[in-house]
């Protein structure tokens, strides 16, 4: 550890020698490789790892690169989500944590709809809500990633950010019986490997398991309340879509 480097405090450098001590665990790697990787003397890192001595923020990045992990995220017990997601802490968001039948019109059958499971609950590690897709027809398009919740405007956001390729959910503040409405902005699969920008209402409702997922037609049991449900979206003003001028 070079005499310039700033030490991590002391809580923060007992969690990354933990993380550091599985890491090896997993990976049955010696701890003279894990110094070897890194660039980092066996005394060092048997120091830091005893704890006689902090972890400087140099060596993490090192350890880092040579563990291939992140040893300096948020704590555990991070309870207060980043400012880009609307800082909002875990009992503020609390209601929203849970299991949800997702609605929306499919792209491939104008005349159906496409259910499938959203699941959203909070991550420890990053202090934040997040939410996972499940059971899709078209499971290697399943979405994951945060759940934004700004004070300001009250809306809901399930943001999935892929190597810069966002797709956007944006829904409104639940209703009485905790259903959310608003609309998806997505990509849509066409010819070949072309992706065309798509727009669509959006439903979330409490999921009773009552609604099977896949595609529903008419015909099905569950149709005809799965539409008033996406019909909500237009015409109670959850979303709105604005038709070209003429």
């Amino acid at each position: 550890m070079g005499a310039g480097d700033t030490d991590l405090p002391e809580s923060e450098s007992l969690r990354v020698a933990e993380t550091v001590r599985e890491a090896l665990a997993r990976r049955r790697m010696s701890r003279q490789a894990l110094a070897d990787a890194a660039r980092i003397s066996l005394s060092t890192l048997e120091k830091a790892l005893a704890g006689r001595r902090p972890f400087t923020r140099a060596t993490t990045v090192r350890l880092e690169e040579a563990l291939g992990v992140s040893l300096r995220g948020p704590a555990p017990s991070a309870r207060h989500a980043p400012e880009r997601l609307g800082a909002y802490s875990r009992e503020a968001v609390a209601w929203l944590e849970g299991r949800y039948l997702t609605l929306r019109p499919s792209f491939g059958d104008a005349a159906a709809l496409f259910a499938y499971r959203t699941e959203i609950l909070w991550d420890p590690e990053g202090g934040r809500l997040v939410f996972r897709e499940a059971e899709r027809l078209d499971a290697p398009f399943a979405q994951s990633g945060e759940v934004s919740v700004p004070n300001l405007s009250g809306t809901i956001y399930l943001v999935t950010n892929w190597q810069g390729q966002v797709r956007l959910a944006m829904l409104g503040r639940p209703t009485i019986h905790g259903e959310l409405y608003g609309l998806l902005t997505t990509l849509h699969a066409g010819r070949g490997a072309q992706l065309t920008p798509a727009a669509c209402p959006l439903a979330l409702l409490p999921d009773r398991g009552e609604v099977p997922s896949g595609r529903i037609t008419p015909g099905m049991p569950a149709y005809a309340p799965c539409r008033r449900h996406l019909a909500r979206v237009c015409d109670e003003g959850f979303g709105v879509v604005f038709p070209v001028p003429g």
